[in-house]
């Protein structure tokens, strides 16, 4: 895919508006998911977790390949890019657990942003014994939080774009970013889909989350 083809902006202009607005993209559209039901969710979503944070790494290094000015032209399709794997995950994700049906766009806000943004989206879930239950927010409400997402990550988008000039150990850092940066997108999503009343719904403990750490 040509960054011409892409929604976003590509001229290296990495502002909190168009950072909100390429988050706006994402999550507007609920993907379709791309798996059924599982009887072992758990190991299923497993799989899933690390399939999609090794094909971030490997578009986000390929993508920061470039040096200097020429690498600073990709980082909004980059995320852009990385968040549409990870909204895919997501939607994966939920279906393996039969939850299709619950996920929304602002549970994919919370899902893609809660581990990098905790303090802009803590009012966006309420706690209810184990479980996070994502509150709908209203459009005024999702318009105030985008602003505000957009303000905190244009912080990272500044120290990708750092990355850009220094090739091949900045391309691997960048990678090795959208890898870890994928799986807590995971382990977010499986925690909003935690019910302590359906053990397949289970929170993965330590085991677990080492595993999908890894």
């Amino acid at each position: 895919m040509n960054h011409s083809d892409l929604p976003i902006p590509s001229n290296g202009a990495s502002t909190p508006q168009s950072v909100s607005g390429v988050i706006e993209r994402v999550i507007a559209e609920v993907p379709a998911p791309r798996v059924e039901r599982s009887d072992e969710p758990g190991t299923a979503a497993d799989a899933v977790a690390r399939s999609a944070a090794r094909n971030a790494a490997m578009l986000s290094g390929s993508l920061a390949l470039p040096p200097g000015p020429l690498g600073m032209l990709t980082v909004l399709p980059d995320l852009y890019l990385i968040w549409k794997i990870q909204r895919q995950m997501v939607a994966d994700i939920f279906a393996l657990h039969g939850r299709t049906a619950e996920l929304t766009a602002t549970h994919m806000l919370y899902c893609l942003f809660r581990h990098m943004a905790s303090h802009v989206l803590r009012d966006v879930a309420v706690r209810a014994g184990e479980r996070a239950i994502v509150r709908q927010l209203s459009s005024t409400a999702l318009t105030n939080v985008l602003g505000t997402l957009g303000v905190t990550l244009t912080q990272r988008v500044v120290g990708t774009t750092a990355s850009r000039w220094i090739p091949l150990a900045g391309a691997a850092a960048v990678g090795a970013y959208a890898y870890w940066d994928t799986l807590q997108v995971a382990k977010t999503a499986r925690r909003v889909l935690v019910s302590a009343s359906d053990p397949a719904f289970s929170a993965p403990d330590s085991a677990s989350s080492s595993s999908v750490a890894g």
